[in-house]
């Protein structure tokens, strides 16, 4: 199953490699991203594994939908 995952163009940290340093970097310039992905993912506690990677991957293609300032990038996760 292939997983993905959202970023800034600005942003110099891999969200899958160094998880922390992306989001301190993504908090410091006021993106909001994972709050913005939690919202339009609508995830559920009794979601399957499959369910939960094509909610997220439906969140990702709509928050570079709706980027008007094209800051948003989606990077696929081996």
């Amino acid at each position: 199953m292939t997983k993905y995952m959202i970023t800034t163009v600005d942003n110099p940290f891999n969200p899958a490699e160094d998880f922390y340093r992306w989001w301190l970097f993504d908090v410091e310039h006021h993106y909001k991203t994972c709050e913005t992905l939690a919202r339009l993912a609508q995830f559920r506690s009794d979601m399957t594994e499959e369910e939960m990677n094509d909610a997220n991957e439906y969140a990702i293609d709509r928050m570079i939908e709706l980027d008007f300032e094209k800051k948003y990038k989606k990077i696929q996760v081996e």
